[in-house]
């Protein structure tokens, strides 16, 4: 027996001197800091020349720190690759502006017009009001970013019996000045209509509206023959 035991004394002091090794160099491990990378690489190496029975565990702590590094660099590119992703989509949502309304939306056929002095038509039947730049109660459209829009007018009038005069006119405005007026004057029938469709560059805050001339009158029902339409096509901002 007591053989035996002499004969495990070398293998249990190798042993002892191995975890003393391993205990000594673990404290010298760590990932904060700056320079943790090298004093990583600077241990292994230095064990590896001493004791290259220790020389796996320390490539495995090297190997894991850069592993970390590695995981930390991607989730801050991802990181900055969402946020200009969020700003692209912000910048699309605040992109959006598109209107289109009618006269009147009432069943029985009703006529505004003329009047003595020229005055902004007011389209009360909405379809659509994309961005909230029209105002049902004004008549106006206001861009709410620089760009290139389109802007598109159909106006009809009803003489009521033939051989009355027939003035079905408008005139489509950006602050106040005279775009396109599409006119249709005449006694040779009862009715008249007439469309325009442009394609013009506004400023943020420039007032879109469509104007009805002295003389001038736009008849409507249900079936939605006046019509205001516009849409940003792109921005320029």
């Amino acid at each position: 027996m007591l053989q035996f035991a002499f004969a495990l004394l070398p293998s249990a002091i190798i042993f002892l001197c191995l975890l003393k090794v391993v205990f000594s160099q673990a404290d010298e491990f760590s990932w904060n800091g700056d320079g943790a990378e090298s004093d990583v690489r600077s241990s292994t190496e230095n064990v590896c020349l001493t004791d290259p029975a220790s020389c796996g565990c320390c490539l495995m702590q090297q190997q894991i720190h850069r592993m970390k590094q590695f995981f930390n660099a991607s989730l801050n590119e991802l990181e900055k690759e969402l946020t200009k992703t969020k700003a692209v989509l912000n910048n699309v949502r605040a992109s959006r502006s598109a209107f289109s309304v009618a006269l009147t939306n009432e069943e029985s056929l009703k006529c505004i017009g003329p009047y003595r002095d020229d005055k902004i038509i007011p389209y009360k039947h909405i379809f659509i009001n994309l961005g909230d730049g029209y105002n049902s109660e004004t008549g106006i459209f206001t861009a709410p970013r620089s760009g290139v829009y389109s802007l598109a007018l159909t106006i009809f009038s009803d003489a009521g019996s033939p051989g009355n005069t027939l003035a079905a006119c408008a005139s489509l405005q950006v602050n106040s000045k005279v775009l396109a007026g599409p006119r249709e004057m005449n006694m040779q029938d009862q009715e008249d209509s007439s469309t325009i469709v442009v394609a013009v560059h506004l400023k943020a805050g420039d007032r879109v509206a469509v104007n009805l001339p002295i003389g001038c009158f736009l008849c409507d029902d249900s079936s939605h023959y006046n019509t205001f339409t516009g849409f940003l096509l792109y921005s320029t901002d």
